[in-house]
């Protein structure tokens, strides 16, 4: 604690010079006691520290008793083989250095001619004085308060020194008389009023030349006024060479605009010759000069030109540009006048600018011109594309029209085929023919799927399908959904559930059902083990029909592609036989119904397939009858009219009709039908009629048909339209639909239904 102790005061006065001495190395000083205070710390850390750390025995003892490497001149308790007490040891070296590296610091930066001046003048103030004769007032001086003042306005103006002197009077509550003899009071005051415009030190070194206090002799007051002049000499030095670093031209005018002070830049960007970069050339020279060169323009009245820009400086003080050098160099020049009289000019060169903002005014002229021109190729393009975008959705129109007006021409042969098929898998139920008309069944039903599915896709493609927004519960879907797939999912050795719901739905029954019917026949087609589950879950205001399966899964780089057409996943593309179309209808109907259709998959453990729909309030619906399960038997016996203007189509009907053992009446028109009837000498039981008759339709001749026959008999319009205005036609006059090509089970169980319905309402 006693050698720290010891060094610390030491560094501590080292410093006392440099903050109250006010000697000549006063920033050196600093500097060397900084330089002290780290060698002396260095050494006693190394003679009192170092020998601890040893001690305890985390450095080798051969450092105490050899020294570093060696060098026994360094021994930490010996250095240089002095032999004294560990603490007087320690001390002695460290302030030592402290010491050395003090003096050696302080004397490596020279004293600047500021430093000097203030070292001079502590030294004058520290003189000895002759005995100054007993007084009644501490303070005398020679020299008045005007003089003060008068000294003070050379610095700072005669109104501002006015004022301040003014200022100081008021506060104090005195008066300042000019010849009086000014106090010490006084004198300071006027000391801090000069240094705040020159500086402390100027402002000591004028009062001291104008108090001549002391005895200081002629040299010294020489020296004084050497050292005043290098100091002022040094400020104007750096002051030039901060003017001379700025990038803009730079001139001082006094109040007779005569040039007293410029940068380099300002005689470089005029283009001066050298006799005007001197102090006392005139401003009106210098424009002329620039006038005479051709600097202000080619016009030949050399003083207007002149006079015109001593106006905008001396006068009107404006901004404005300038060209130089034959308008090779552009110059913007502002003007500032000064307190005393007289104004400064900064010269930038703006010649750059300039030309970039006037190439950019030409590409601005260009790229309007360029704008207006693409604009106008755009709105050509544009009533290109217009036109070319009514040509497309023509032609989408007249595509959608085209397969719809071919679907019944097309259709009316299949469903012959399909007709000649079922009865022959009805004839035959055993032995190779029934093996070759199942075949051929299975193959018109190929063909029939693929049909219409072409037809259905272009039909959500035409835009113009309006669904029939209905209530309806949601198990009516379900129950139809689980007697459709049942039987297929057990011949896949597949788990199917339907979970059983309550829940009622707005959407359209027929489009919703055909949408879970595609999800179902792929979860059920491409899942080889496991389950398929179709439930709905509540989602606040709506609902989720989701279908679960156990399948390969959907890799998430391929859930987009699924619902293309066409497209279907490598993996399993060979093992099960389709073409890609299920889940294009999906988004397709999804889209018409505005139902959101969501997919989540994991690769291996098979996919989720939702539909986002609205739930809707249950109803209350009059309890319906359900008829048993038909069969062929019960047919047997029933006249039924066929209407159909396709020869083989009516054979096909016939043919199948006649298999159930129904006595059939082929009709072609309404004509026809009439003279079957009035020849069979009773009403028909049931009317099978084809929407498109020739020139008519179906409901027409019905109607004729009606209004002849007073049992009113039931009616299914069997039509290859699958538009919603053929659907929504025959709903209105209360008949039953079926779409070609026909599926004779459908046919059977719909005759039975109607017919059953009838007897009932007969008893």
């Amino acid at each position: 604690l006693v050698s720290i102790g010891l060094v610390s005061f030491a560094a501590i006065a080292q410093f006392a010079p440099a903050f109250f001495g006010g000697l000549v190395w006063r920033r050196a000083t600093a500097l060397g006691a900084i330089a002290g205070i780290v060698a002396g710390f260095a050494v006693w850390t190394y003679t009192l520290l170092l020998p601890w750390v040893i001690e305890a025995g985390w450095l080798p003892r051969t450092i105490m008793t050899e020294g570093p490497f060696g060098l026994g001149l360094l021994a930490p308790q010996a250095l240089f083989h002095s032999h004294l007490n560990p603490l007087t040891h320690g001390v002695l070296w460290s302030m030592a250095a402290n010491v050395v590296m003090y003096v050696a610091g302080s004397l490596l930066k020279a004293p600047e001619p500021v430093e000097r001046m203030q070292a001079h003048l502590f030294a004058l103030n520290s003189l000895p004085r002759p005995p100054v004769a007993p007084a009644l007032k501490m303070w005398r001086s020679s020299i008045t308060a005007g003089e003060l003042q008068r000294t003070v306005a050379r610095y700072l103006g005669a109104e501002r020194a006015q004022r301040s002197f003014s200022e100081y009077a008021q506060t104090n509550g005195t008066t300042i008389a000019p010849n009086a003899e000014a106090d010490i009071h006084l004198v300071r005051f006027t000391e801090h009023l000069l240094a705040s415009a020159i500086g402390a030190a100027s402002s000591r070194l004028v009062l001291s030349l104008l108090l001549r206090r002391g005895d200081a002799g002629s040299g010294a007051a020489l020296k004084l006024l050497d050292d005043a002049t290098e100091a002022l000499q040094y400020n104007r030095d750096l002051l030039q060479s901060a003017l001379d670093q700025v990038r803009h031209g730079l001139s001082v005018f006094d109040r007779n605009m005569q040039l007293i002070c410029w940068n380099r830049q300002f005689r470089e960007l005029l283009s001066l010759p050298t006799e005007l970069g001197r102090v006392g050339a005139s401003l009106d020279q210098i424009l002329r000069v620039c006038a005479e060169r051709g600097d202000f323009g080619r016009a030949k009245d050399i003083d207007a030109l002149v006079a015109e820009r001593l106006i905008k400086l001396a006068v009107t003080h404006e901004t404005y540009q300038e060209h130089f050098i034959d308008g090779k160099r552009i110059l913007e020049i502002r003007t500032s006048p000064m307190p005393q009289g007289g104004i400064v000019t900064t010269y930038s060169d703006i010649t750059e600018r300039v030309e970039a903002a006037e190439a950019l005014e030409r590409v601005n002229e260009t790229l309007e011109r360029r704008v207006q021109e693409r604009t106008a190729e755009l709105t050509e393009v544009n009533k290109a594309l217009a036109i070319a975008k009514r040509k497309a959705d023509q032609a989408n129109l007249d595509k959608t029209r085209f397969l719809a007006a071919t679907s019944h021409d097309v259709l009316q042969p299949l469903n012959a085929a399909r007709l000649y098929a079922t009865s022959l898998v009805e004839r035959h139920s055993a032995g190779p023919e029934a093996k070759l008309a199942r075949n051929v069944d299975a193959s018109l039903e190929a063909v029939e799927e693929i049909l219409n599915v072409i037809i259905e896709i272009s039909r959500l493609d035409a835009g113009g399908f309006e669904p029939d927004i209905t209530v309806f519960p949601l198990s009516d879907i379900f129950e139809r959904l689980e007697v459709e797939f049942q039987a297929l999912a057990r011949e896949r050795r597949l788990e199917l559930r339907i979970m059983p719901t309550t829940l009622w739905v707005a959407s359209d029954r027929r489009l919703l059902r055909r949408l879970l019917q595609n999800l179902l026949s792929n979860a059920i087609k491409y899942t080889s083990s496991g389950r398929v589950l179709l439930g709905a879950r509540r989602r606040g205001p709506r609902l989720n029909i989701e279908v679960h399966d156990t399948g390969p899964g959907i890799p998430v780089a391929k859930r987009a592609l699924i619902f293309k057409e066409f497209q279907r996943l490598e993996e399993t593309a060979h093992t099960v036989r389709g073409l890609g179309l299920g889940l294009a209808i999906v988004e397709r109907i999804g889209r018409v119904l505005n139902h959101a259709i969501e997919l989540n998959s994991t690769p291996g453990r098979g996919s989720m397939f939702a539909v986002a729909l609205p739930r809707a309030e249950p109803r209350r619906i009059a309890a319906a009858s359900v008829p048993a399960t038909p069969v062929a038997g019960r047919l047997a016996g029933l006249l039924v009219l066929c209407i159909d203007n396709e020869p083989d189509v009516l054979n096909a009907s016939c043919i199948l009709l006649e298999g159930w053992g129904c006595t059939v009446l082929p009709a072609v028109n309404a004509a026809d039908a009439t003279a079957r009837c009035r020849s069979a000498g009773r009403d028909p039981d049931i009317i099978l009629a084809d929407y498109h008759l020739d020139g008519t339709t179906g409901l027409e001749t019905v109607r004729t048909l009606h209004a002849i026959l007073p049992s009113k008999p039931p009616v299914v319009v069997i039509t290859a339209d699958h538009s919603a205005e053929v659907q929504r036609a025959v709903r209105a006059h209360g008949y039953s639909l079926l779409r070609k090509p026909l599926k004779a089970a459908a046919l059977r169980a719909l005759m039975h239904q109607l017919t059953r319905q009838r007897a009932v309402a007969a008893e």
